[in-house]
């Protein structure tokens, strides 16, 4: 007896394609898929393409899905390799009963179904008592073409119309309430639509699921889905899914969107890899099924209040699932607009114009946290800080999760720095004001004794650092560029790991936890050198020691390529924000910091 489709479905989705071939198969990315040498014949330049659900070898021809590869690679048999993925995917097969079989054959029946109503809601639309709903999706902007391809149709008045209609085709009301077309009343099975635009759903491969209807006007609800039923789940499906495939495979931008007039809207206007969910949130089914359509789809948000949320609930479901190969940018939209009002407005320029601007995930969350959370307040920046870790931390993938903790902190110290800009204002020796440090003739960078003095900088900025743990996290970016003995680097590494953990940034408990790491004695010991042989005055207010550790670090003598290398960090953050003040300050401070450097190169002596 053949397995349930639904079932061999779910299959193909919890053990991807290219996991599985990736096993056996070195695959490298190629545009938007895979490839790798094929494993059916002998060859040396890959012609083996894997996609989001089959492969292909252009070479030898041999094509098929995730079943049919671990068949020919393994010499398995149908049930074998189903058995066998089965059991990598931790499902159970099911046993072939005849309730199962009669119950696959129901399942099949309703997809005949659901195409006879679709048919009959394009007769409807395209007879006079659909006039009114043709009027309204031609008033919408669509064109005729657009309405054929989407299959768009009108539900009728109901009070049994579809029933009535379909029974020349030997459909029963039972059925139709199984197919999520009708639904029981008091007094037997009622239309579940009537009054609206009818919207055909389909999977990915254009099999009839369910309708989504809207109604024409300001009624409520505006949109109404079909139940779930044995072929319908909403968590599952994404509308359009089925024409946006072979776009995003031909290199079109893959773009999720609110709604089903989003996506026609969209398509219509020549951005048509665009789908969107049916009534509900984005969830994991829907961004394993886009991932493997594209590595870094667009989420496309209206700009009101409600758009935002639902954004920030994507986002915070995508961290759990981030890995370097699989990410998001977000779209906001302007306040009171759709990409169909958009569209609409000013055509698909417009919407470019729009898309342009889409961030990076880790852009997108911060300014969406920074939206909402007050900052004035040292338990602000407090709470804000935390929740900047503990969204970075729902990413599994630790390097990841590091590398957007580093991000998210980055911008957060920018922000902060920008905010006391004479915290950033190199201290010469003499400067009034300053109660930090006394001034101490360091050599300069160009002097016999530059090496010494590079030495004494990097100490001094660590004790600092020792002196003032609350000064960590507004330099925690700068300080891991300084070059430090391997002696010291041991303080640097137990710094950082004090700062991301502890409560409160002060001496005592800095200290308390550098002698559970037995480094408190090399730390006394520094700072002793430092107020003896520097006059470092461990008493100063932070505010002075910022002062004096960011003048040090403009002295320091990075190199060229190091310090050219931030700036162009800096640079590409502040093209991709122009608005963000703080990206702006950071390339202003990277970009002296390189000039300063060129200048010492050329032997311009130090001020």
């Amino acid at each position: 007896m053949a397995l349930p489709a639904n079932f061999l479905d779910e299959l193909r989705t919890r053990a991807p394609i290219r996991t599985v071939i990736g096993r056996t198969v070195k695959l490298t990315r190629s545009s938007r898929d895979w490839k790798g040498c094929c494993p059916f014949h002998g060859e040396k330049t890959p012609s083996f393409y894997v996609y989001d659900d089959h492969y292909h070898c252009f070479g030898c021809g041999e094509h098929g899905d995730v079943i049919t590869f671990v068949m020919k690679s393994t010499g398995a048999s149908f049930m074998e390799a189903v058995e066998e993925l089965a059991r990598q995917a931790g499902m159970q097969v099911p046993k072939p009963t005849l309730q199962a079989a009669e119950a696959e054959a129901r399942r099949a029946g309703l997809s005949d179904v659901l195409e006879a109503a679709g048919r009959q809601y394009q007769a409807w639309l395209a007879a006079p008592e659909g006039r009114a709903a043709l009027d309204y999706l031609r008033g919408r902007g669509l064109t005729d073409a657009t309405i054929r391809k989407f299959g768009l149709g009108w539900s009728g008045e109901g009070r049994g119309a579809l029933a009535t209609a379909l029974r020349g085709q030997n459909i029963k009301p039972e059925q139709l309430v199984e197919a999520g077309l009708m639904k029981q009343g008091d007094h037997g099975p009622v239309d579940m639509f009537f009054g609206r635009v009818m919207f055909p759903i389909r999977d990915k491969r254009g099999a009839m699921l369910s309708f989504g209807g809207r109604i024409m006007g300001d009624g409520q609800p505006k949109y109404v889905n079909g139940p779930e039923t044995a072929v319908f789940s909403k968590r599952r499906s994404l509308y359009g899914l089925n024409f946006a495939r072979e776009t995003v495979r031909k290199g079109a931008q893959l773009i999720v969107v609110e709604g089903y007039m989003d996506v026609i809207a969209l398509s219509q206007a020549g951005f048509g890899g665009a789908v969107a969910p049916l009534g509900t949130a984005l969830t994991e089914e829907h961004l394993e099924e886009i991932w493997k359509l594209s590595p870094e789809p667009v989420i496309c948000f209206d700009g009101d209040a409600a758009g935002q949320r639902a954004a920030l609930k994507t986002v915070e479901l995508a961290l759990e699932h981030l890995t370097p190969e699989c990410s998001l940018r977000l779209l906001r939209l302007p306040a009171k607009d759709d990409p169909d009002s958009l569209i609409r407005r000013g055509g698909g320029a417009a919407f470019q114009a729009e898309l342009d601007k889409a961030q990076p995930l880790s852009a997108a969350l911060y300014d969406m946290l920074a939206a909402t959370h007050k900052r004035n307040t040292p338990e602000g920046r407090a709470a804000f800080l935390h929740r900047l870790d503990e969204l970075a931390g729902l990413i599994k993938d630790k390097t990841l999760g590091g590398e957007y903790r580093q991000h998210l902190r980055g911008r957060y110290y920018d922000e902060r720095r920008l905010g006391r800009p004479q915290a950033q204002a190199p201290f010469r020796p003499g400067q009034k004001g300053r109660d930090f440090i006394k001034p101490v003739a360091l050599p300069p960078r160009q002097s016999p004794d530059a090496a010494s003095a590079e030495l004494c900088r990097a100490r001094l900025m660590l004790a600092t650092l020792l002196a003032h743990p609350i000064l960590i996290h507004d330099v925690e970016e700068a300080f891991a560029h300084v070059p430090l003995q391997p002696e010291d680097e041991r303080l640097r590494h137990a710094l950082h790991d004090f700062a991301a953990h502890a409560k409160h940034l002060d001496s005592a408990n800095l200290f308390t936890h550098l002698e559970s790491l037995g480094l408190a004695e090399q730390a006394s010991a520094l700072q002793s050198q430092a107020a003896s042989e520097y006059r470092l005055a461990p008493d100063a207010s932070p505010a002075a020691a910022a002062q004096s550790w960011w003048s040090w670090y403009s002295l320091m003598d990075f190199s060229i390529d190091m310090l050219r290398a931030q700036r162009d960090e800096a640079q590409a953050l502040w093209l991709a924000h122009p608005d963000d003040q703080a990206a702006c300050a950071r390339l202003m401070k990277y970009n002296e910091l390189l000039a300063a450097a060129r200048a010492g190169e050329a032997g311009t002596p130090d001020s």
